[in-house]
């Protein structure tokens, strides 16, 4: 039934559409307004959640890298004695033969 009224898009139906809002309106907004209020709360809570999780992954990720660093610097300090760490097979090689 109400489909029908949405469907028919006659004048009347609009207008009894506008008046039953304007009629319930002031009964509705107090009802909605502390729903509509605490939804938002919500949703800031949980983005502050989001943001601290996602600093706190950031300082693991950091420091998983500065340890990783370290071991490879610390590797290349006791196979090399100072030379830069040998590429495992990652990049191209270049060759050094210049002759035509």
């Amino acid at each position: 039934m109400l489909e029908d009224v949405f469907k028919g898009g006659t004048i009347v139906a609009g207008l009894a559409v506008g008046i039953g809002a304007a009629l319930l309106a002031p009964v509705l907004i107090p009802v909605l307004r502390p729903l509509a209020k605490s939804a938002i709360k919500a949703g800031m809570m949980a983005y502050d959640e989001a943001m601290v999780a996602l600093a706190e992954f950031n300082e693991t990720a950091g420091d998983i890298f500065a340890e990783a660093r370290s071991e490879m610097a610390s590797e290349a300090n006791t196979n090399g004695a100072g030379s830069a760490p040998a590429r495992g097979g990652r990049g191209r090689r270049r060759s050094t033969n210049y002759a035509s």
